[in-house]
């Protein structure tokens, strides 16, 4: 693996470690802040909701800044940010705060795929894009224990204090060292940009999946440890079950790199969505510790075969504007969990977590159909599937 490729995996570790440190530590923060779980699971769906909107923009900017230096400034915006987050007294303090970080954070995702997606191979890209996501486990087993275990036993504002620093120093400086792409052949205009891939079905339906992805997988997963300590779990706990995730996505990030080899993408938009739709149906029937593990390991499998298939696929739908759609893409990933945490907060403040996760697993059976004919129906641009 490239020097490149490792710089890639810190912006996504330091990216991810921000964005699920909060889930762990929804119920503290509620209690210390004394607000409702409704309020603060709310103020959670502001971080995915400008984390979601913003990246359009980022995407536009790379166009003209450059891949390398719109990820060091978003990410040196992005952990001052989390530094106030830390300081927050009230539900809406903590919902700007954090949703001015999610702002900023959310270029260092898919500033990394689009990354790859100049300078990495098609038929390596899949592989690679997998390999990002080692970032993304690490970054969420960590978060997801760490945040927990300082809520119990310390506070939960010291988790966005390390987020903030690791931001500010390890990834803005690693990515020093990081050379800018070549430029290739990018729409001229905002507006060009946009009418390119308004103009292409494909890049439609890979927007409108990514958003039903959103409500599903990191819907489900957000509102996982509030799930587990439903059962009367300490936040330590749910942590710990959600760290199991970051280990699926490990483990599951390998195993797809293999497959990708020989399955065709729409294989794995299927192994993906049957994991999701057992995830989701399981923790409907029970939320207790041991099941919540198995739906872990279960969404991380879903998420490293069909998500890093969706991720693939937006970088080769219109290679013209693929920062445009890229970043469309992520936006409507996070925009889908937003809205998602946004419709269900009142039913997870009323601890009626067998309906969320239903309504999720009965999502997830279309989201799985659909995605998966459509990618073994879509034909690549200048032939190949």
């Amino acid at each position: 693996m490239s020097a490149h490729l490792r710089r890639l995996q810190v912006t996504t570790f330091v990216s991810t470690l921000d964005r699920f440190a909060m889930p762990p530590m929804l119920v503290a923060i509620a209690h210390d802040l004394g607000a409702s779980l409704a309020e603060v699971v709310q103020a959670a769906g502001a971080y995915f909701l400008v984390y979601g909107l913003s990246q359009p923009l980022w995407g536009i900017v790379s166009d003209r800044l450059g891949r390398v230096r719109t990820m060091r400034i978003t990410l040196l915006a992005a952990g001052l940010f989390a530094l106030l987050s830390a300081g927050a007294w009230s539900p809406l303090s903590l919902a700007l705060t954090r949703g001015l970080a999610g702002g900023f954070f959310g270029a260092a995702y898919p500033a990394t795929l689009i990354y790859v997606g100049d300078t990495v191979a098609i038929s390596e890209r899949q592989r690679d894009i997998a390999r990002l996501m080692v970032g993304v486990a690490t970054g969420t087993a960590l978060a997801s224990v760490s945040a927990g275990v300082l809520a119990d036993v310390l506070s939960w504002r010291v988790a966005f204090v390390i987020t903030g620093v690791a931001s500010v120093t390890l990834a803005a400086w690693t990515l020093r060292r990081l050379p800018e792409p070549a430029a290739s052949a990018r729409p001229g205009s905002v507006r060009e940009a946009i009418a390119t891939v308004a103009r292409s079905r494909a890049a439609l339906l890979v927007l409108l999946l990514a958003f039903t992805e959103g409500a599903v997988l990191l819907g489900g997963l957000t509102l996982l440890p509030p799930a587990v300590e439903s059962t009367g779990a300490t936040a330590a706990v749910a942590g710990t079950v959600t760290a199991v995730y970051g280990v699926a996505v490990y483990l599951g990030s390998r195993l797809v790199g293999r497959l990708s080899a020989t399955w065709h993408p729409s294989q794995l938009i299927a192994l993906g969505a049957g994991s999701a739709v057992v995830a989701c149906g399981l923790l409907a029937i029970s939320q207790d510790p041991p099941v919540a593990v198995v739906v872990a390991l279960l969404l991380g499998l879903a998420w490293t075969s069909m998500h890093s298939s969706l991720q693939t696929w937006a970088t080769e739908v219109l290679p013209a504007a693929r920062a445009t759609v890229v970043s469309f893409f992520a936006g409507s990933l996070f925009v889908g969990s937003a809205l998602a945490a946004v419709v269900v907060a009142d039913l997870a403040d009323a601890g009626r977590f067998t309906l969320i996760y239903a309504s999720y697993a009965a999502l997830a059976v279309p989201l799985g159909i659909g995605a998966g004919l459509a990618r073994r129906r879509w034909v690549r641009p200048g032939g190949g599937g």
